[in-house]
């Protein structure tokens, strides 16, 4: 089913699993009227980098473009864009493959990709965007159907493609509207060509030639009619041509459609499919809930057989059902089309639709295809069955850097209240906030955890929830160094190495969060065994971040008893792991820079000291409060190689963030004890106190990347959930520690210091 659907997964990337068929350009289908003036006008040299088409459904969008890349001597990175895509590494992972199919990109575009901890502002899409604008083959980057994109970073993210666009090469968005660029800037710029209805619809002679091609023969001022009451409307006059076809009466042909949605559907059901059979009306109507379809699916989904021939009968009659293979086994129906077939499905067989998409998901999960099917649980508003698929999908959606993703999940059913029903989902709710900075939602769905496993604990219900909310416990260290002991040493003894994630948050989360309890504890040997264990088991498994972050804590113990040499070994196999991975943007393994920059101390390197803190000051804002253990020692071992280096401003920025934890999470034993000892040294310290680019807090890290998307202040308030007032203050903190007066030289600094991409 997966080859037929046109699914790839490129197995030397980890990352976003692709649908092949969105990255081909659609075929242009024999009949379709050939739009040669709108094609040469796309040809001609122009200086405008950026195409942007607009305009309701039915007008060709997608025709003109597969018209312009079957004519044209440059090469095409085709992506459809659909609901799926609405998570930014999702459509980037699109981008960059649609782009590496043309030239071959530099692979750390997919590392960052693929990274869970990557910050999509500031480092998938500047190197995306650099890739881009490097290339030396002339590309036009089209991007098909961009209205269904909500995300902010999506939208952000194509604002600044728009800026990368190398000579000679064009970036085409099309979709049905929304603010879908920045076009102020770019109007003004005179760097985009804008195409709406008006440019799209057909002129009497591209009518006449579509009427002819459906098979009709027209009196001339019966075409000039016709081409009138449409307004050159391209789907209205094919309609049209197909109601004609059935032997409609010219009279009530395209009754001045203009693009209204209700009055083609109305034209639709009172003319179209009255003229059906019964038979074939409800197959219309009833597949129409499906994105794609082949005759397995269509035969599951609508209780019959034969759906194959009907779908080849269908492909040969009209132009309303669309290819997706060579093959011509999958295929999607008009979107407009569809629209309509959705419509009157609404209007006939209202409670048919869940049951429709209960069919879909049902044949999906057989078919191996997960995700396809919770798409499809979710649109049956099947919540329990969302919620199993859910549990088993999210935190390896997660570690493949789909975040954005496994979120909208999470969201859906938090929402409807499933978390409070489904207490391991919870679970895995509450991680990835506390893993990617979002403590404030880590500790509400830990709450909600804990009540949900209260309920799952009951005598007739399972009661193995309890190692799995062990295990959270530990990582949120809510309740102190000895209760995370207790936490650690359940979830070890009780969890395989498949639980939570296929061993990333099972077994071994707990081996490392048990030799972070001992170590916390003041037993440094016993901590350093279970980190052994931890790299050991995890080595077996795969499971790198844990293997990384205990590596680096072995290299951090060696230093401590004086090992240089062991601790550059154990830190070599850190650095090696993570770079394979391409997990080195992930802020937990933040740590692994703090040791790299204390060792590099060590032997006198300070360029490379300074190097390793500017890496970890761009990761540690998302190393939260919601992982105490790790950003609380991260940091207290950052200040010290600051502090070595006679940086007392940036040390004791790290210090005050210390606190904050510390006095959140007040129990972390001998990491508060090491941190009120820095901070009494720090007291002691003479050293510059000007502040630099080293001294700037979390809050102001989390800004940076924002600084150099499109996003005015006020956008960037709302992207951060902050006041305006508190983005604008933050802003010029910012500036006074760069020594800069404007977001453009802040830009520049930074990119600069390396704490933004190039």
């Amino acid at each position: 089913m997966r080859q037929q659907a046109g699914r790839r997964h490129r197995a030397d990337r980890p990352g976003a699993e692709l649908v092949g068929s969105k990255l081909r350009r659609p075929p242009v289908r024999p009949g379709t009227v050939r739009r040669s003036p709108l094609i040469e006008r796309l040809e001609r040299e122009d200086p405008r980098s950026v195409l942007l088409m607009v305009a309701p459904p039915g007008y060709g969008k997608t025709t003109v473009l597969s018209q312009w890349a079957e004519r044209s001597g440059r090469s095409f990175a085709w992506v459809s864009v659909d609901e799926a895509d609405d998570d930014p590494k999702v459509l980037l992972s699109y981008v960059a493959e649609a782009l590496d199919a043309v030239e071959p990109i530099d692979e750390r575009v997919f590392d960052a990709l693929a990274s869970p901890g990557s910050s999509v502002a500031g480092s998938v899409v500047p190197k995306l965007a650099s890739a881009f604008a490097s290339m030396s083959v002339p590309v036009v980057l089209v991007l098909d159907d961009v209205h269904v994109l909500r995300d902010r970073a999506c939208r952000a993210a194509l604002s600044v493609l728009a800026d990368h666009v190398p000579g000679g090469s064009r970036l085409a968005l099309s979709g049905r509207g929304g603010p879908l660029l920045r076009v102020a800037r770019l109007r003004a710029e005179g760097r985009i060509l804008e195409l709406g209805a008006g440019d799209l619809s057909l002129t009497a002679e591209e009518a006449s030639a579509l009427l002819r091609n459906a098979g009709l023969a027209l009196e001339e001022a019966e075409v000039a009619a016709l081409h009138e009451r449409t307004e050159g409307w391209p789907a209205g006059l094919y309609l049209a041509a197909l109601y004609l076809r059935e032997g409609g009466q010219m009279a009530s042909a395209a009754v001045s459609f203009g693009g209204d949605d209700r009055l083609v559907s109305e034209y639709v059901e009172s003319e179209f499919l009255v003229r059906i059979s019964r038979r074939q009306r409800l197959f219309l109507t009833r597949s129409a809930v499906l994105d794609r379809m082949c005759g397995p699916l269509c035969d599951v989904v609508l209780e019959q057989a034969g759906s194959a021939s009907v779908l080849a009968d269908l492909e040969q009659s009209n132009l309303l059902l669309v290819p997706l293979d060579r093959r011509k086994v999958w295929y999607r129906y008009h979107h407009l089309f569809r629209d309509m077939l959705l419509a009157e499905l609404e209007r006939m067989e209202p409670e048919l639709m869940p049951v429709l998409h209960r069919r879909a998901a049902q044949w999906y999960e057989r078919s191996g295809a997960p995700g396809e099917a919770l798409a499809y649980w979710i649109k049956a508003g099947d919540v329990d069955a969302a919620a199993r698929l859910v549990g088993a999908m999210a935190l390896p959606t997660f570690m493949r850097g789909r975040a954005a993703t496994a979120e909208r999940w999470f969201g859906w059913l938090e929402d409807r209240g499933a978390l409070e029903r489904h207490s391991e989902v919870a679970i895995a709710a509450a991680m990835v906030p506390a893993l990617t900075g979002n403590p404030a939602v880590a500790e509400r769905r830990a709450r909600i955890a804990e009540r949900a496993a209260t309920v799952a604990s009951r005598p007739d219900q399972s009661p193995s929830i309890e190692p799995r909310l062990a295990l959270l416990r530990a990582l949120l260290c809510r309740d102190g160094v000895d209760q995370m002991r207790v936490d650690a040493e359940l979830a070890t003894q009780t969890l395989g190495g498949g639980t939570l994630g296929g061993g990333t948050f099972g077994r071994m989360s707990a081996l490392l969060f048990l030799g972070l309890a001992h170590l916390m504890a003041g037993d440094p040997d016993r901590a350093d065994v279970l980190f052994e264990d931890e790299v050991a088991e995890s080595s077996a498994v795969e499971g790198t971040i844990g293997a990384c972050i205990a590596l680096s804590e072995r290299s951090l113990l060696a230093m401590a008893r004086g090992e240089w040499e062991l601790s550059e070994r154990h830190l070599s196999e850190a650095r090696s792991m993570a770079r394979q991975a391409r997990i080195e943007d992930y802020p937990a393994i933040t740590i692994m820079h703090a040791a790299a920059a204390r060792l590099a101390l060590h032997r006198a390197e300070r360029s490379r000291a300074r190097a390793e803190l500017t890496r970890a000051q761009s990761l540690r804002p998302a190393l939260t409060y919601a992982v105490p253990h790790l950003a609380a020692q991260t940091r207290t071992e950052l200040a010290k190689a600051h502090l070595a280096l006679a940086d007392t401003a940036g040390a004791r920025t790290l210090m005050r963030e210390v606190h904050e934890i510390l006095r959140r999470r007040p129990g972390l034993g001998l990491f508060a004890r090491h941190a009120e000892d820095l901070r009494a040294e720090l007291s002691r310290a003479r050293g510059p106190s000007a502040l630099g680019a080293t001294a700037l807090t979390d809050a102001e890290l989390r800004l940076l990347p924002m600084l150099s998307t499109h996003l005015s202040f006020p956008e960037i308030a709302a992207e951060l959930f902050l006041s305006p007032n508190t983005i604008k203050s933050t802003v010029h903190s910012v500036y006074r520690k760069l020594g800069t007066s404007s977001r453009r030289q802040a830009v520049s600094r930074l990119r600069d210091l390396g704490l933004l991409e190039t």
